[in-house]
């Protein structure tokens, strides 16, 4: 069970990159932070990687490696980022949480993975704690596009196929060349889109000195430093406990706000964030609702 320590420090550190990744969106374009972030993170990653001599291991299996960068990183992360443009950063962290929901059905489909009633419960419920722990915020935040939404969807879903992709293909392989090989498939995937439609880095219309240290520590924490750990939870726990953890970081961002922006702490948060381990635990096979066996009976005299 060491691989909860795992989860609960990815939940923190992925809690707040919602609002480094607005930052950066707004200051680089959503293609643009999109394809930084994950190549200062392929360049960190890669840099570790051939300090240990693991090198080879990109080349053994690249082309499983560059498909989960595309899936599980480049794609989902420049959807997030089009959609924190016009969203507030609190709603694509509710939607995220749908994620174990999709990777739950991918796992099903392809891996045959069993799913009890009790995990679909705790996942309901664990979704059910994230709306109403961010219900206040999606009421004020105001949606400029239709089409945010979906595409927050859409990269949930991303993730979901990722999870399940990484555990079919990649299993074995060592979390940190999965990590650095799939972060050098998605700068590759976002490269040419990002020069034709990221803004100048110089001169008066250049990205703000905030976009850029919000891009650097996407890159390097929440990126470099989570994918290690994403990738680790999905050998070690499997892709749909891996994917749970997008129902802890809600609470996080909770915590965060209160702590270091001064936000109030109401029931609903508490009540919220207590729906959200609930759901967790039950999510994760932490806890199990099972039916008393009844109990055998010596048979009774003159019965076969």
């Amino acid at each position: 069970m060491f691989w909860i320590a795992d989860l609960v420090l990815l939940a923190a550190i992925w809690g707040g990159s919602f609002l480094l990744m607005q930052w950066g969106a707004h200051g680089f374009g959503f293609v643009g932070a999109a394809f930084l972030r994950v190549l200062i993170a392929a360049a960190l990653l890669c840099a570790l990687l051939a300090a240990r001599g693991g090198l080879p291991l990109l080349r053994r299996h690249l082309r499983h490696m560059l498909a989960v960068g595309v899936v599980n990183s480049g794609l989902p992360f420049a959807l997030f980022a089009f959609a924190l443009l016009s969203l507030p950063s609190g709603l694509p962290a509710i939607l995220n949480a749908t994620a174990p929901l999709w990777g739950a059905l991918v796992a099903a489909l392809w891996l045959g993975d069993r799913l009890s009633g009790t995990k679909v419960l705790g996942m309901l419920a664990g979704l059910g704690g994230v709306t109403a722990l961010c219900w206040d915020r999606i009421g004020t935040g105001g949606v400029a596009s239709w089409l945010a939404v979906p595409a927050c969807l859409g990269a949930t879903l991303c993730y979901g196929i990722g999870a399940s992709y990484t555990k079919r293909f990649l299993t074995g392989v060592p979390p940190l060349a999965t990590a650095a090989g799939s972060q050098v498939g998605a700068a590759l995937f976002l490269a040419l889109p990002a020069a034709w439609l990221m803004p100048a880095l110089t001169g008066p219309a250049a990205p703000p000195l905030r976009a850029w240290l919000a891009i650097l520590a996407l890159a390097a924490v929440c990126t470099a430093l989570a994918y290690v750990l994403f990738f680790r939870l999905i050998q070690n726990a499997g892709p749909q406990r891996a994917l749970t953890t997008t129902f802890l970081i809600p609470v996080f961002g909770v915590a965060y706000g209160h702590l270091f922006a001064g936000e109030a702490l109401t029931l609903r948060m508490a009540l919220g964030g207590l729906a959200i381990l609930l759901g967790t635990a039950l999510s994760l096979g932490v806890l199990t609702f099972k039916r008393p066996r009844p109990r055998a009976t010596a048979p009774k005299a003159g019965t076969a």
